[in-house]
């Protein structure tokens, strides 16, 4: 399977929904971009390698580095793909100098381990035609979603107005599990704005 390699560009917030981060990651050797929705300990994970933040305990996934290493394990790569539900994973690639693994993961796990050990991360062509933009474009999926939009259908909004907040808050841990940031985020602010109603 031919893979594409990306290099990490950084982190974006969303000013609009509050605790909704994307990590922006960049076509090695070309233009297109490749967001991913990822949550907050994710991104202070990711950004604390950046900005090699020393921390006085090790974060969780400089934990996972030094365990993999105690056990003479190496990251070799991680590869990023799709869900049928639109979410992305990861696989990452594990190798203890006989065999090698390949161990399911969350895309934003999969990137906070990659930068700390220097392995390359990939995805697919497919994956950066469809989720991916050019710089100054809006994104693929915003393309898409206004190209099929034979009917307004009632927004999120509209929608969760009629749930009471234990529907709500049992939709956000819903959402949260299968890392809809976006989705969980925009619950989040209307159980905000009802608590300070």
């Amino acid at each position: 399977m031919e893979k594409i390699r990306l290099e990490l560009i950084g982190i974006t917030y969303n000013q609009i929904e509050s605790g909704v981060y994307a990590v922006i990651l960049g076509q090695t050797g070309g233009t297109r971009r490749l967001p991913i929705i990822i949550g907050f300990p994710e991104a202070q994970s990711i950004e604390c390698k950046l900005q090699e933040v020393e921390t006085p305990r090790p974060l969780t996934h400089d934990l996972m580095v030094d365990a993999l290493e105690q056990f003479g394990i190496t990251l070799r790569e991680v590869n990023i793909h799709k869900l049928p539900s639109g979410i992305f994973a990861a696989e990452i690639v594990l190798f203890d100098g006989e065999r090698e693994r390949r161990v399911d993961s969350r895309s934003s796990d999969a990137i906070a381990l990659a930068i700390r050990v220097d392995a390359p991360i990939y995805t697919t062509p497919d994956v950066l035609e469809e989720a991916g933009f050019e710089p100054g474009e809006r994104s693929a999926s915003t393309r898409r979603k206004n190209a099929r939009k034979p009917s307004p259908a009632p927004s999120l909004t509209d929608a969760l107005e009629s749930l009471s907040v234990d529907e709500l808050n049992q939709r956000m841990q819903q959402a949260a599990e299968r890392e809809d940031y976006e989705e969980a985020a925009k619950i989040k602010a209307e159980i905000d704005k009802r608590n300070n109603h």
